[in-house]
């Protein structure tokens, strides 16, 4: 019965290291992510700013 306790002890711990490794991983990627949004906005920006510039001449 204390073995089977030991294993499912063990067992537990690995899990929470996993889950731990998981979550640094999905951290970092949305981390690398953010850019892709801030660029769109920025390339919307420049293309209103240069159809308003076409506009007034």
């Amino acid at each position: 019965m204390e073995t089977k306790l030991d294993g499912i002890g063990q067992g537990l711990t690995d899990l929470g290291k996993d889950v731990a490794d998981h979550e640094t991983r999905l951290r970092a990627l949305e981390r690398a992510r953010w850019p892709l949004p801030t660029i769109g906005v920025l390339a919307g920006v420049a293309g209103t700013a240069t159809g308003v510039l076409a506009l007034l001449r």
